[in-house]
């Protein structure tokens, strides 16, 4: 029995060691597995979630490496395949705080978009409690029809599915190509979780191109309330979870919305803060916890994670976050 399955890309993260440093400046590195599915799940394993990640490696040393980083992490990798021909995916990191973290993705035929239905299909979705899918899974390669797979697998078996939108622009062939795909995968996604501009992108029939990091414009946060209010009361998905930064989260479902604010911390580095949130968020939820006590704790988890360097290294565990909620005032 696993608590919860991962699926999507995985990566070998080089972070700047020269913290401040224009990356033309960087002269050292340090090394994490990365990939935001991947780090979900080594994040929730951190916090006590069982985990098993599905996902692919090169048949090479750096493939080695990741493989070793997720059992070193408890992560189950039974299901982390290997990809002859197809390379490990690798990312570098620039870290200048507290809003500069240039980051640069080598992924031109990564083993990751290799995976297949029929490795889908070997999945132990049946003895699983909860689904994480990534929206950069749906974006290329045979991958797209493996992730289909298990979200068509996870729904007939009544598993709660989360989708954490990861835009990717770089991954994608068009702004629009994002949701159009993601639309489509909508109806079977229970829990939705997203900034305001990935929903943006997500959801809007006519989307202006826009960046993840670019706030969006008062005519646009309205046009996403409406198409999520639009969503919910179809009932797919049934709970969205809209992360807005230092504003902290507003859940939104069918019996109304809840804002939970986020805490005040000096950042050190924001990449991998949104998977600990992710990884936080389903923990609290697989506990049995409402909502607001749910995001509450996904937010600890985030603030903990951009106070620190690194990403999947500095990922926080259960008692560093209870701490801080035991000394902060949440919402």
């Amino acid at each position: 029995m696993v608590d919860l399955i991962t699926v999507g890309r995985v990566n070998m993260d080089l972070y700047s060691r020269d913290i401040g440093a224009d990356f033309a400046d960087i002269t050292s590195f340090d090394a994490a597995v990365g990939g935001s599915p991947s780090n979900i799940a080594i994040a929730a394993a951190r916090l006590g979630v069982s985990t098993l990640a599905f996902t692919a490696v090169g048949d090479d040393p750096v493939g080695d490496w990741v493989v070793r980083y997720l059992r070193d992490e408890r992560v189950d990798t039974g299901h982390v395949l290997r990809k002859p021909g197809h390379p490990t995916s690798l990312a570098l990191l620039g870290v200048q705080p507290p809003d500069q973290f240039p980051l640069l993705f080598y992924r031109h035929d990564p083993a990751d978009i290799h995976l297949t239905v029929e490795d889908a299909a070997a999945l132990p979705l049946a003895e699983s409690r909860a689904l994480l899918l990534s929206g950069n899974a749906f974006s290329r390669g045979t991958c797209v029809e493996a992730a289909r797979l298990c979200a068509e697998r996870a729904d007939a078996l009544g598993l709660v599915t989360f989708l954490d939108l990861d835009l990717r622009p770089t991954d994608w062939s068009h702004h629009r190509a994002y949701g159009l795909t993601l639309r489509t995968v909508l109806p079977l996604v229970d829990v939705l979780i997203g900034t305001e501009e990935e929903c943006y992108l997500a959801l809007a029939p006519d989307p202006r191109p826009v960046r993840p990091d670019t706030p969006l414009d008062a005519d646009q946060r309205a046009l996403v309330d409406d198409l999520l209010a639009e969503r919910i009361a179809g009932g797919h998905p049934s709970t969205v979870v809209l992360k807005r930064g230092s504003r902290g989260v507003t859940v939104l479902d069918a019996k109304g919305r809840v804002d939970v604010a986020g805490f005040d911390v000096e950042v050190v580095n924001t990449v991998g803060a949104g998977d600990a949130f992710a990884a936080g968020l389903i923990r609290s939820r697989l506990r049995g916890l409402e909502w607001r006590e749910a995001a509450r704790f996904a937010n600890a988890c985030g603030a903990l994670e951009v106070g620190r360097h690194g990403c999947s290294a500095s990922f926080p565990f259960a008692d560093e976050v209870d701490a801080l909620l035991a000394t902060q005032v949440g919402a």
